[in-house]
């Protein structure tokens, strides 16, 4: 079973909107929701899914809204928060920006979405490319849509659209890694693993049909080739318009695309990653003085790769003042709010080693209590290059009127959680 209401409410727990679509559940019984938030609040037990009585509430928080939906079976709760995230999603594909205000100025286009949605409790039309083809903003084009459903909402490819054409046909590849990496203090890898998703921008006339070819290690003992590098992808995630069961029987990622920009696959690659920015940091106490922080970055990459818009952020005391920095490379800046000094690199090249000092004054009179310490952060990108080694082998496109296209492919590596403990 799946929701019998859906709330959207501001900070202080007033119901912007709703809509009831099973009535098996009292509307009143949100008025218990916000006191229940709070009273979990203050005991440190807040969960996602709140009871009262026998009506659960499952609730995600977005900017200044909360959105809520209510049940009283023992519903797939997966499911409820997939179509809340979902929700938010369609909202700010609409309005650009989803908060209270965005809510009140657009009360019916909210009703509306609300209706085409979600049917019964049940997820129905979640696609916003489609939703935006029958449900428009402007009012005098609602009643014109009203007397014709686009026929893709029934059709077997929900997800595109008929008769779209274009002058020059294109599609074009990004697969992005984003490298999660946990350093300690001695300077070993705790953990480390590459998240990856492949997106697409989609440019082509008719119905073509899209075979993607990767590297995949599954498919090449399968075909028995095994030869040059492969990866295993663990966590495989596909876009609705991946016919599944070709995948399972011989690894083949066939689909109809969506228009436009999709993101098509996502995955997971279980490995040792050794860390493509080295930090080491040495941090020097002078009792009821000062503070000086050296920090060391390397490149662990090759020399022919270029690391864009390095940030590293190194935690600094709370009563940290008067900062002074000396970089051999980029900027640095002190952010007192977050207690961080923020050293920005705009271009690192691999191979290269760059040093950052830092001077605080601290005050005279020591603080009580002790503080953490919270690890030093990096954030990256590196373009034109993937740590696991994935490639698109190939990308035929087949549609029926036979005309030619062109794939482009662009890899691109960034950080995800990527953390260094310092002994300090």
């Amino acid at each position: 079973m799946s929701a019998s209401a859906v709330f959207v409410l501001d900070l202080k727990g007033k119901v912007l909107i709703c809509r009831n679509y099973k009535g098996d559940v009292d509307m009143a019984e949100i008025d218990h929701f916000m006191p229940l938030l709070m009273q979990h609040e203050e005991e440190g037990l807040l969960c996602p899914v709140l009871s009262h009585g026998n009506v659960h509430f499952m609730w995600i928080k977005h900017t200044n809204l909360f959105l809520v939906a209510t049940t009283n079976k023992n519903s797939n709760a997966s499911l409820v928060y997939s179509f809340l995230y979902k929700l938010v999603e369609v909202f700010t594909e609409y309005f650009k920006e989803l908060e209270e205000e965005s809510i009140q100025d657009n009360f019916v286009v909210v009703y509306e979405l609300l209706d085409e949605l979600m049917d019964f409790g049940f997820p129905q039309t979640t696609d916003s490319k489609i939703l935006q083809e029958y449900i428009t903003q402007e009012g005098t084009k609602l009643e014109v849509a009203k007397s014709k459903v686009p026929t893709t909402v029934t059709n077997a490819v929900s997800w595109r659209s008929e008769g779209i054409k274009y002058k020059k046909n294109e599609v074009f590849i990004d697969v992005i890694e984003s490298i999660n990496v946990l350093v300690n203090a001695n300077g070993n890898v705790m953990s480390s693993d590459i998240v990856g998703s492949i997106k697409l921008k989609t440019m082509l006339s008719g119905m073509p049909e899209l075979r993607l070819g990767l590297n995949d290690r599954v498919l090449f003992a399968l075909t028995g080739r095994d030869k040059g590098k492969t990866v295993v992808m663990e966590d495989v995630k596909f876009h609705q318009c991946v016919r599944l069961s070709r995948f399972e029987s011989d690894r083949t990622i066939s689909f109809i695309p969506p228009d436009g920009e999709s993101e098509l696959m996502s995955y997971r690659i279980n490995t040792h990653v050794k860390p493509l920015i080295w930090i080491e940091s040495v941090i020097e106490k002078f009792s009821h003085s000062r503070v000086e922080i050296m920090v060391k970055a390397k490149g662990q990459f090759k020399k022919q790769s270029v690391a864009n818009n390095v940030e590293v952020r190194v935690p600094v005391p709370s009563d940290a003042d008067s900062p002074k920095f000396k970089t051999s490379t980029g900027n640095a800046k002190y952010v007192p709010e977050k207690n961080l000094v923020v050293w920005t690199i705009k271009s690192f090249p691999g191979g290269k080693e760059f040093l950052m000092r830092a001077h605080f004054g601290l005050p005279s009179v020591e603080k009580d209590e002790a503080e953490g310490k919270p690890p030093i952060t990096v954030k990256f990108e590196i373009p034109y290059f993937t740590v696991s080694g994935i490639q698109v082998r190939y990308m035929k496109i087949i549609e029926k009127s036979g005309y030619q296209a062109l794939p482009w492919v662009r890899y691109i590596t960034q950080s995800g959680d990527y953390q260094l403990r310092s002994n300090v």
